[in-house]
């Protein structure tokens, strides 16, 4: 039976790979030398996607929404952001909306361009913690425009709110969440014959062992499976010839990995890098799942077309994805046969890595007022179809319900949505996408050994991590 499951999934591989692998995709047409006001520009796969030079109508006053440094790329989201931009153009006559769209792989070098000549936009977002990090220094404080306004911030639980207040001021306002969870593929495990892994936090799997690390690896091999039908427990598995894996860490960076294994600073109070103990053995374990595991797959099996080019999970041919709410952008190739379960713990502590997104101003905005009105007007009443297309529940307990309602329209197989909610009471405190000094240096040598621990086999783990702690203290240093 799940030999036969495996071939008629490969012989699908050609539909799947057809498919966007990405939440930051390209708005794939070619684009015109002349815009209109409140347009959204569009370029070739690959180039940024602007409105640049654009002008605005009549005597509004031009308020510049720039995406691009989370989500917000894929045609359904640019579709609703475009509707939201026009709703918002049409409802008043003193403000002029214009979105302007950069793929996520160029959004930082454009948007720290724009920021070097003077032309910077005024609204950026939606954007987490570690995508405005680099950043830092240059957000508006909101809160005198609160006080000015008489804006209510009793709409959200006012822990929401502290977790935007930094060094410097209220830099944004509560607007979505993304627990990371164990999206499923509910066939794969059928035909294995296993039970769903638990949904409630604190349950056992149904052998009655803990939901742990050890219980999710046992799993993880017995769903991975070669061309002549064993399993990665089977002497007889060859993982030259894997046509489905157990697992996949879905679109991630290694501190998110790490973090499953428990939160930790990457930062001393001396001002050193930190790599705490508990993510080395994350590493490791991880590590163990590609190169002698084999449940996890390889960069290269990553990008093949049995993992549809870069969305393993996608696909159909991978059981288990680790990965944020947010991934509900993606999912189309399995469609209505997914569901999400809880993190399993480590050392007896679970931790849901947290993805949180809010719209920032920068402080170099010369229309703050306009800028605010629309920042307000993106997390109040635009909030319900921008979350809608970014897959990220409501941080505004009061549109959850209304929020997963829709989510049912889209997905409706039942998915159990209380997992998402549920996992909200385990973050990861610090956050896996904290500060770190020289960040975006720092950030590409942690995506460094990340690469590197999933393209090579025959590492010493713990030595690349003395390697990575050697350099960060270096690139920590250059900004002493």
């Amino acid at each position: 039976m799940r030999l036969r499951q495996a071939n008629v999934l490969l012989a699908l591989v050609v539909v799947f790979a057809m498919i966007v692998a990405a939440c930051g995709g390209d708005g794939g047409t070619e684009t015109t030398d002349t815009q209109a006001a409140g347009e959204t520009t569009t370029t070739a796969a690959g180039e940024p996607t602007t409105t640049e030079g654009s002008e605005p109508s009549g005597d509004r006053v031009p308020v510049r929404w720039f995406v691009g440094l989370g989500t917000g790329g894929n045609p359904e989201q640019i579709e609703a952001q475009e509707a939201v931009v026009e709703a918002f153009n049409s409802s008043q006559d003193e403000i002029e909306l214009i979105l302007e769209i950069v793929q996520n792989d160029v959004a930082y070098d454009t948007l720290s361009t724009q920021i070097a000549s003077g032309n910077a936009p005024d609204i950026i977002g939606p954007v987490g913690i570690r995508g405005a990090n680099a950043y830092n220094g240059r957000w508006l404080d909101l809160q005198p425009l609160v006080d000015s306004t008489g804006y209510d911030l009793s709409q959200w639980e006012e822990e929401q709110v502290d977790v935007w207040r930094t060094d410097e001021g209220l830099v944004g306002l509560p607007f979505g969440v993304f627990p990371s969870v164990i999206f499923y593929n509910k066939p794969l495990f059928d035909e294995a014959g296993l039970a769903y892994p638990p949904q409630e936090f604190g349950e056992d799997y149904a052998d009655g062992r803990p939901w742990d690390m050890d219980t999710f690896r046992d799993i993880a091999m017995f769903l991975t499976v070669d061309e002549n039908g064993n399993d990665a427990t089977s002497a007889d598995f060859d993982p030259d010839g894997i046509v489905q894996y157990g697992w996949v860490e879905q679109w991630s960076e290694p501190q998110r990995l790490a973090t499953w294994f428990g939160a930790g600073s990457m930062t001393n109070d001396d001002g050193t890098p930190n790599i705490p103990d508990n993510w080395v053995e994350g590493f490791k374990w991880y590590y163990d799942s590609i190169w002698t595991d084999y449940s996890h797959p390889t960069a290269d099996a990553v990008g093949s077309d049995l993992l549809a080019a870069g969305n393993p999970f996608d696909s159909g041919n991978v059981a288990m994805a680790h990965t944020h709410l947010w991934y509900t952008c993606c999912l189309e190739g399995v469609s209505d046969d997914w569901d999400m379960a809880v993190v399993p713990t480590y050392d007896g502590v679970a931790t849901s890595g947290l993805h949180a997104d809010v719209f920032r101003i920068l402080n170099t905005t010369e229309v703050p007022d306009e800028a605010f009105e629309v920042l307000t007007y993106l997390v109040g009443e635009a909030a319900p179809d921008l979350l809608q297309a970014y897959g990220g529940m409501p941080a505004k307990a009061a549109l959850q319900d209304a929020f997963f309602a829709s989510q049912d329209e889209v997905y409706p197989q039942g998915v159990n949505w209380e997992v998402a909610v549920e996992s909200l009471a385990f973050p990861d405190i610090p956050s896996h996408e904290q500060d770190m000094p020289n960040f975006l240096k720092a950030q590409d040598r942690w995506g460094a050994f990340f690469s590197l621990l999933n393209s090579t086999p025959g590492l010493d783990v713990e030595a690349e991590v003395e390697k990575l702690k050697a350099d960060l203290e270096t690139i920590y240093a250059e900004t002493s």
